[in-house]
């Protein structure tokens, strides 16, 4: 036969279960709230809005834009500026090239430059045609373009934008 629990283990045994899931209770949650930001990706992709179609000039003329993208790493928020050029080929709103900014060299923003009709780099005298080429420099590459994007029914040209 078995010996009979005594009162003072019964009331040990009793607080440790009780403890145990008021404890559960509060610490899971709370174990949660402090390690989520470290585990979400703070949005990676999306679609930017950066500009309405009607408001792009003539076509072959750059038309430069900006965004901010806000990056949230655990609980450090870091906003980093983007930017690029639109370039209209012709009146239908699908026919166009959306250049990057940065330079394909050590990423200084790139400007363009009317009467030469070429994108310089301040850096490092590096210059791109209008199709993003490069003409003259150190790039090892072309400018990047974005070749993901679509307009929405309010005119609106978007891009996809993915963290790389």
């Amino acid at each position: 036969m078995s010996e009979p629990i005594s009162r003072r283990d019964f009331m040990k045994a009793s607080v440790y279960f009780v403890g145990g899931i008021v404890g559960a209770a509060v610490g899971i949650p709370a174990v949660g709230y402090l390690i989520e930001p470290a585990l979400g990706g703070g949005g990676k992709e999306a679609w930017i809005p950066i500009g309405k179609m009607e408001d792009m000039p003539e076509i072959g003329k750059p038309y430069p834009f900006s965004f901010t993208r806000v990056q949230v790493n655990g609980w450090e928020r870091t906003a980093t500026s983007k930017g690029g050029f639109v370039i209209r080929k012709s009146e239908n709103p699908e026919d166009i090239l959306i250049l990057d900014s940065r330079c394909t060299h050590l990423g200084c923003t790139v400007n363009w430059k009317e009467d030469e009709r070429v994108f310089l780099c301040p850096c490092h005298d590096a210059s791109f045609d209008a199709e993003g080429a490069v003409i003259d420099g150190p790039p090892p590459r072309p400018l990047d373009r974005h070749a993901e994007f679509r307009v929405t029914e309010d005119g609106i040209l978007e891009i996809f934008y993915s963290e790389a």
